[in-house]
C-alpha cells in the first residue's frame, strides 16, 4: 500500500501533460496539513480515526515523506542496524509549538520548511521532475526518428535556485538522517507526527509483546526504523511507532504480535504462529505501479525561430503586489493557506508559476510570464491545490477574475526605441483591454502605441508574454493585493 500510494502521489507532481491530475489529485487532498489548511473537516476526522484504531498508519503509508525515508533508509545495507532510543522531548514539542506559532502569523517559509508534505512537494518538484523531463526529452528524440509521436519534448529549466537549494539540502539531510536512524525526522522534528502521537498513544490496535515468548535476542528494537522499542523492559512507545511490522516479521520466538487488548505476560499456546510479511507481493505492487505509472504525452509542433540569432532572455520586472493565481482571493489568503508543496508550480502547463525567491515570501509561488502567460482557459492549479490556497475556479469565472493589471512603459516599447510597428500587445489580449492609438493624436503620422483600459484588464500576461523588447519588457503586469471581479 505504501508503494501504491508513494508512485501515484510521486507521479501526481512529476506529471506535466495535464493527464495525472484528473485521477490523482486528490492523494494531494488527503495528506493531514493540507487538509487542515483547506478546513477539510471530513479528511482531518478520518486520518485521526485511523490513528486511534490502527496507530500511526498516516505515516507509514499516507505520507509521501515518511515512505521516502524508508527508501533512502535502504541504501543502508547493514542488517539489523537500529536501536532503542529515547524520545527527544527537548527538542520535538517546542518545533511543534513554534510550527503553530510560524502557521497562525502566517510566517510561511518557517512551517513549509518543517511540513512533511510540503518538504517532499519541493524535492519531487525542484529535482525529481526536471530529471523526469529530461528521461522524456530523450524518449522524444527516440520516437522523433522512429516517426513516432508518443512522445515531446519540453523545456527544463530551474524554477528558483534558491529553493532548488533548499530542496537539494533537504534532501542530503533526510538521506544522512535516514540512513543513521531510519524515522529520525518523523519522530524529531516533523510536527505532523508529533500531532498524530497524541492519538496513536490511545491506538486501539498496537505492536504488543509477550513476555513469556521473549528470549531478549534484540531483534525488534534492531530492526526498528522508529527506534521505539525497548527489548529489556518489553515496551514500545506507541507515539513513535509508525507500524511497519519489520519488528514483528524479524522476531523468531512470536513475541510480538499486532493486536488489541494488552501485552501478554503468559504463555501463548505453541500452535501459534508470527505473522510473516510477503516480500514478492509488495515487489509486485511496485512493479505494477511503475508499469501503470508511463507518462501519457500528445503531439506539439516545434518551435521554429526561422534562422534568426537567439533572443535574449527577459527580465523578471519587480512588481510592487506579487501576482498570485486566480481563485486564490488575495495575496493574504494565499500566503496564509499556501503549504508550498510547489503541486500548483509541477502541474502549471504555461510555465507561468514558479517558487518566489523574495526573502519575505521565500518558496510561496508566484506568477511571471517570461516564458509564458496564464491562459483564460486553464484552471489546473485551482484543481489540483489540496490546501484551499486556490480556490476552484471555472472558465468562465476565470476569465471574470482580476488578478492585476497591465502597465506600459514607454522608454522600453520598440515602436519608439526602434521606430518600427508593433502591436503585439494589442492582438494578443484575451480582454479586449489594449487598444493602439496614436502618441499624437494630430498627426497622421504618428506612431501607434499601446493604451491600456485597466477595468478591462485581467492581469493574465498574454501582452507581457508576447512583447519583443529585450531584455525589459515594455509592458508588464502589477499585481493587485485583493483580486476583483469584472
Amino acid at each position: 500500500m505504501a508503494a501504491v500510494v508513494f508512485i501515484m502521489i510521486t507521479l501526481l507532481f512529476l506529471d506535466f501533460t495535464g493527464t495525472a491530475h484528473h485521477w490523482l489529485s486528490w492523494m494531494a487532498k488527503v495528506q493531514f496539513l493540507p487538509a487542515v489548511l483547506a478546513l477539510n473537516v471530513g479528511v482531518v476526522v478520518v486520518l485521526i480515526a485511523l490513528t486511534l484504531i490502527f496507530g500511526r498508519i498516516y505515516c507509514s503509508v499516507i505520507c509521501p515523506l515518511g515512505v521516502f525515508q524508508d527508501i533512502l533508509a535502504r541504501f543502508h545495507r547493514k542488517k539489523n542496524k537500529y536501536g532503542y532510543s529515547k524520545e527527544v522531548r527537548w527538542l520535538r514539542y517546542p518545533l511543534l509549538v513554534l510550527f503553530i506559532i510560524a502557521l497562525v502569523a502566517g510566517v510561511g517559509s518557517f512551517f513549509q520548511l518543517l511540513a512533511p508534505y510540503s518538504s517532499y512537494g519541493r524535492i519531487a518538484t525542484m529535482i525529481f521532475q526536471p530529471l523526469w523531463m529530461l528521461g522524456n526529452n530523450v524518449l522524444a528524440v527516440i520516437a522523433e526518428r522512429a516517426d513516432s509521436y508518443a512522445f515531446y519534448s519540453v523545456d527544463v529549466w530551474i524554477k528558483s535556485l534558491p529553493v532548488f537549494i533548499i530542496a537539494l539540502v533537504t534532501l542530503v539531510v533526510l538521506f544522512v538522517l535516514a540512513w543513521r536512524g531510519g524515522r529520525t525526522y518523523c519522530n524529531t522534528i516533523c510536527p505532523v507526527g508529533t500531532i498524530l502521537s497524541f492519538f496513536s498513544r490511545f491506538s486501539l490496535l498496537k505492536i504488543r509483546f509477550d513476555a513469556d515468548k521473549c528470549k531478549n535476542c534484540s531483534m525488534c528494537s534492531r530492526n526498528c526504523k522508529a527506534a521505539c522499542i525497548d527489548y529489556k523492559t518489553h515496551t514500545v512507545d506507541y507515539s513513535r511507532c509508525v507500524v511497519c511490522g519489520n519488528c514483528i516479521s524479524n522476531c523468531k520466538f512470536g513475541a510480538l504480535k499486532y493486536s488489541g487488548g494488552t501485552s501478554r505476560t503468559s504463555h501463548t499456546s505453541p500452535a501459534s504462529s508470527t505473522s510473516t510479511i510477503d516480500t514478492s507481493k509488495r515487489s509486485f505492487l511496485v512493479a505494477t505501479a511503475m508499469v501503470a505509472g508511463a507518462a501519457m504525452a500528445q503531439k506539439k509542433e516545434k518551435l521554429m525561430d526561422g534562422g534568426l540569432a537567439e533572443l535574449e532572455d527577459k527580465v523578471v520586472p519587480e512588481r510592487q503586489t506579487p501576482l498570485t493565481p486566480p481563485g486564490s482571493l488575495s495575496f493574504q489568503h494565499f500566503a496564509q493557506h499556501c503549504t508550498g508543496c510547489q503541486l500548483c508550480v509541477s502541474e502549471c502547463p504555461n510555465n507561468v508559476l514558479r517558487p518566489s525567491s523574495d526573502l519575505m515570501h521565500l518558496m510561496l509561488p508566484e506568477m511571471s510570464y517570461e516564458r509564458g502567460y496564464c491562459r483564460p482557459e486553464c484552471t489546473r492549479c485551482s484543481e489540483v491545490c489540496p490546501a484551499g490556497a486556490i480556490k476552484l475556479v471555472d472558465k468562465p469565472e476565470k476569465s471574470s477574475v482580476q488578478i492585476g493589471h497591465a502597465v506600459w512603459i514607454k522608454k522600453n516599447c520598440v515602436v519608439l526605441t526602434d521606430e518600427v510597428e508593433c502591436g503585439n500587445c494589442a492582438r494578443h489580449c484575451p480582454s479586449g483591454a489594449i487598444e493602439m492609438v496614436p502618441l499624437d493624436p494630430d498627426n497622421e503620422e504618428s506612431p501607434m502605441i499601446p493604451a491600456i483600459n485597466e477595468a478591462a484588464c485581467i492581469g493574465c500576461g498574454a501582452c507581457e508574454y508576447v512583447c519583443p523588447s529585450r531584455p525589459f519588457s515594455a509592458i508588464y503586469v502589477e499585481g493587485h493585493e485583493v483580486h476583483k471581479k469584472i
